[in-house]
């Protein structure tokens, strides 16, 4: 299993129960990553034939790919991986984000994108993680609150302001984030699911959210949540 989320872990929770053969493995980008239950590996394979030569001698027959929507790389390397060993491969991908009544969304298709679309004087609230920072940090005439887990590789410029933290997050803190930053946009990933807390707050206070779109993943077996893909493995077909 190819891990590193909070659906993962739901999924490796489920697994350890029934008893199944499974190794959850994690990318190590994250300090003090949430461990999930069962055996564990940590470090990257070294691309499609690192994976492929992984999968073959561990005897791998099912890779469950459980990692972020925008993980594209691992994504395609573990769909290449199992084209190449036999082994069966299974996504799980939380469904995506659509806009309800009153949202204010500007849908953009990359990080790249989503930098340029923030006009002179933005305070930004940015939630797209450690790797996406130059590209906002290059533009001096915007400033806000960089919110992610990991360290961040580059420094942090003056006008912006780092706040380390996991979530969750409820409703109210984020409404009192953005007001106390004087927050006018929220820039994050569609990354899906029920916690909407954020876009929640955004729609309450009228902020723009500019919204990067996900990458197109391979990959015909898809389960919605750690439950379904449990059930699809238990079947085994």
């Amino acid at each position: 299993m190819l891990g590193g989320t909070a659906d993962a872990r739901a999924l490796a929770s489920l697994l350890h129960a029934a008893g199944a053969v499974f190794i959850s493995s994690l990318a190590g980008r994250t300090a003090a990553p949430l461990m999930p239950e069962g055996e564990v590996r940590i470090g990257g394979f070294g691309g499609v034939a690192g994976l492929r030569d992984y999968v073959r001698a561990e005897g791998i027959g099912v890779i469950a790919d459980c990692t972020h929507p925008f993980a594209a790389m691992i994504s395609a390397n573990a769909y290449a991986a199992a084209g190449e060993t036999g082994a069966r491969y299974v996504r799980l991908e939380r469904p995506a984000w659509e806009p309800v009544a009153g949202d204010k969304w500007l849908r953009v298709p990359c990080i790249g994108a989503a930098a340029d679309a923030l006009l002179p004087g933005s305070r930004v609230l940015l939630t797209t993680g450690v790797k996406d920072l130059p590209a906002f940090f290059s533009r001096p005439d915007i400033g806000g609150v960089a919110r992610m887990i990991g360290e961040p590789s580059v420094a942090v410029p003056p006008d912006w302001r780092l706040v380390q933290e996991r979530p969750p997050f409820s409703v109210d803190a984020e409404l009192a984030l953005m007001r106390d930053e004087k927050i006018s946009v929220l820039v994050t990933k569609n990354a899906g699911g029920i916690a909407r807390q954020k876009l929640d707050a955004a729609r309450e206070l009228g902020v723009q959210v500019v919204m990067v779109s996900r990458p197109v993943k391979a990959g015909r077996e898809v389960a919605e949540s750690a439950e379904a893909m449990f059930a699809i493995l238990k079947a085994g077909n």
